[in-house]
């Protein structure tokens, strides 16, 4: 071991070279290097070399110049490598190698191999997650004779695991692990990065190849196997003991998630800092989300969290959420077999993870409700099971969308309650903590409480519309239209852009922010010249909407399923609920912003007077406010114990990757990236550029790629874009209403895997009708 341990890297070819009689675990193909010099001052003699080591061969001429594979820089893919090179053609192959180098160094060296016969899995493993700088081993590989699938950027799929893993990966990766664990031995432990293939040499043997092995440049020092195992070992216990039977909840077992109900990953990203992750928790998922279901007629789930999280990563506790989803009136026996279904069907169906309202449960009423029970006659529930929660659907329903006595109404009614109150505290001579305990105990009141319920309501709304669809009345395409005719205070933004002078427009929209509940995100009245070019003319966009109508035939067909279905409303009170839905959904959340935006203005101006600057603050807890508010301690002491704790604990959460759907304890030790299915919004097709920087100057019929949106984020749309891409986002949320009100081609929640594909692509081709995603350059 110690001679072993004595390796150190050189080039790609010196690398390779070193290691050809020491490595055990793969084998490294026979290799002939030259370096610069050698082949100017002789090329029939370099040639002449490769001749005689490869004899009928295709071959890689492969770069291996010194400024790529060393410890400052990788330069990975800045070179060129020709593949499938016959021995006729050496001379140009190599000179079109070391022309890709630019600038020649006469030590700068070409190394050639025979290409690989038979490959079945190719790809790049890494000692460490570039990501969180973790020793977690990362193997991003595809299945097939095209070794360049994976370094070209082209996809693949991923396996992650923590270095001293409780969990196997696939069986065709043991090999590529106990590679890299040989290989960190012999390089001590410095973190790596390596490309192999796999071929299939006959009679069911296989054969692992090291390709080439170089340091993995990390953005900062990774913590060491023993510190993560002891982190993952208590998040493990954690969810061990969650996903037990609970005494007070209906079904067996639960699965956690980043994107289902109130999901976090879109809103508050997955690695929240301390104060945006418990400002959500205050404001939504501690209390507020149960206490509207509740009031909407849904189980009685006050008191339960909705979401726990693990050092900082947030997740929805999804039996929490299936619970929560069951009607009050339905028998229990019948409930918990329905919440158990539902458990069952996302496990068999992950991909619906950020589609568990329209896909998963059965949360209303809607005009094809009953063709969708059937898919209940294969779980073990009866023709009486299923009239049982059609008939508590339908009471629920209708007591939602009544059109004189509606739930949802009296939520529209708070948000003018919200809106005074807000008025004569902001206008009051309070101190700045009392003023911050108000807007935010309002806005939970009057706010998010309202919110939740108008979003409820947006979501049946949405169903219902669809189901209109399902059954034949409405096309798809006038399904859009219908989308596009809505009056959102979105659409309302973009427009009074145009109309609205500057101070007049900020006065309006200005506590609106991209990262809603993040006090490092400037307000729009905070930096307003970052989000729009103040100079542009002011010429009205043209509109792309078409105005919605409902023919008589449409009309009497929807009224005849409403009859059918029992459902206590008409064709006009239908629609107008499901405008109302929609509309007011977005109003209630512009609304309850205020106060929230207001309140972390001052919780920063609070902070700046004690020497904190805001991005200390964005470490500090929600409640260490609430504290100061209520008691006499000295501000300075308890905030700087607030931020150092949150430094701390936020060094975690880096440092910490778990999937996006947790499903058994042992995820979090080793797991593959989940696919998703992404939400593609209207009809539309885009051909263009794309954009994953918010430069203002450069988004005017692009293709806009951010991880994750609110409605802060509207200020994009006031630049004309072609195309919007995100990696979180369910099919209801309101980055995707927003789009199909514009008639946007829009692709929402691609999930990380497809995301990073995507966003890193310089040109795409969207077809939302066709449901794919093109990468073109």
């Amino acid at each position: 071991m110690d001679q072993i341990s004595q390796c150190s890297f050189s080039t790609k070819a010196g690398t390779l070279n070193l290691l050809q009689e020491k490595i055990k675990g793969a084998k490294i193909a026979p290799l002939v290097f030259f370096n610069v010099k050698s082949w100017k001052d002789d090329r029939k003699k370099c040639i002449q070399l490769v001749k005689e080591a490869f004899k009928d061969q295709f071959l890689i001429i492969r770069s291996s110049c010194k400024r790529e594979d060393n410890n400052k820089t990788s330069n990975a893919g800045a070179f060129l490598s020709i593949t499938n090179a016959s021995l006729d053609n050496i001379n140009d192959s190599v000179e079109r190698v070391i022309k890709s180098y630019g600038k020649i160094c006469l030590d700068d060296e070409v190394l050639i191999q025979p290409m690989l016969n038979n490959v079945i899995y190719s790809g790049v493993v890494f000692s460490h997650d570039p990501n969180t700088c973790s020793p977690y081993r990362v193997i991003n590989f595809s299945k097939g004779p095209n070794t360049e699938m994976v370094t070209g950027g082209y996809g693949g799929e991923t396996w992650q695991q923590a270095a001293l893993s409780k969990v196997q990966p696939p069986k065709h990766l043991i090999p590529v692990i106990a590679l890299i664990e040989e290989l960190l031995g012999m390089f001590d432990n410095q973190p790596i990065d390596c490309e192999f293939a796999i071929t299939n040499e006959g009679n069911k043997d296989v054969v692992l190849w090291l390709l080439q092995v170089r340091p993995l440049l990390l953005a900062r020092e990774s913590e060491s196997n023993h510190e993560q195992f002891a982190r993952l070992e208590q998040i493990h216990k954690k969810i061990e003991w969650g996903m037990g039977v609970k005494p007070f909840l209906m079904g067996k077992k639960t699965i956690y998630g980043v994107m289902p109900d109130w999901n976090p990953a879109e809103i508050i990203g997955i690695r929240p800092k301390p104060l945006a992750l418990s400002l959500y928790r205050n404001l939504i998922t501690d209390s507020i989300w149960a206490y509207q279901r509740h009031n909407y007629g849904y189980r009685n789930l006050r008191s339960f969290p909705l979401m726990p999280h693990f050092f900082g990563l947030p997740y929805i506790d999804l039996r929490l959420s299936f619970n929560s989803f069951i009607p009050s009136d339905l028998d229990k026996g019948l409930a918990n077999r329905l919440v158990d279904y539902y458990t069952n069907r996302l496990l068999d169906n992950p991909v619906l993870h950020d589609k568990i309202e329209f896909e998963v449960v059965f949360s209303c009423y809607t005009l094809d409700l009953p063709e969708r029970l059937s898919i209940l006659d294969n779980a073990g529930f009866s023709d009486n099971d299923k009239k049982a929660i059609a008939k508590s659907l339908r009471n629920l329903t209708n007591r939602i969308v009544h059109p004189e006595n509606g739930l949802w109404k009296s939520d529209v009614a708070k948000l003018d309650t919200l809106k005074k109150r807000r008025e004569v505290l902001m206008s009051s001579k309070v101190d700045t903590l009392e003023k911050v305990y108000w807007l935010l105990e309002d806005a939970k009141r009057y706010g998010t409480l309202p919110f939740a319920g108008l979003a409820r309501a947006g979501f049946i709304a949405v169903q219902m519309l669809q189901s209109v669809v399902s059954v034949g009345i409405l096309s798809e395409k006038e399904y859009d239209v219908f989308i596009g005719s809505m009056n959102t205070v979105s659409k309302q933004l973009s427009e009074d852009r145009i109309f609205l002078d500057k101070s007049v427009f900020l006065s309006k929209y200005g506590h609106l922010r991209p990262g809603t509940y993040d006090i490092l995100s400037p307000r729009y009245d905070e930096n307003s010249d970052m989000y729009f070019d103040w100079s542009r003319s002011k010429t009205a966009p043209k509109s792309t909407s078409q105005p919605f109508s409902l023919t008589l035939k449409q009309m009497r067909d929807i009224s005849k399923h409403l009859k059918i279905h029992d459902l206590q409303t008409d064709p006009v009170e239908l629609f107008d609920f499901i405008q109302a839905g929609i509309e007011y959904r977005e109003l209630a959340k512009f609304q309850f912003t205020k106060n929230l935006s207001d309140a972390m203005s001052l919780i920063g101006s609070y902070a700046e007077s004690y020497g904190f600057t805001k991005e200390e603050i964005a470490y500090c807890d929600l409640s260490v406010f609430t504290e100061l508010h209520m008691t006499s301690l000295n501000p300075k002491e308890v905030i700087h114990h607030s931020v150092s704790l949150g430094k701390a604990r936020y060094k975690e959460t880096l440092s910490v990757s778990l999937p996006p759907l947790i499903t058994h304890a042992n995820d979090i030790w080793g797991f593959k990236h989940a696919e998703t299915e992404p939400n593609f919004i209207t009809q539309g097709q885009i051909t263009a550029k794309v954009v994953n920087k918010t430069n203002k100057n450069d988004l005017a019929g692009s293709i806009i790629c951010i991880p994750n949106a609110d409605p802060g984020f509207d200020w994009l749309f006031s630049h004309n874009i072609g195309g919007l891409i995100t990696a979180w986002g369910g099919a209801n949320s309101h980055m995707s209403i927003r789009a199909g009100e514009l008639g946007l081609p829009a692709v929402i929640g691609a999930g990380e895997l497809k995301y990073k594909l995507w966003s890193e692509a310089k040109k795409l081709h969207i077809d939302c009708s066709g449901r794919r995603v093109e990468v073109l350059n």
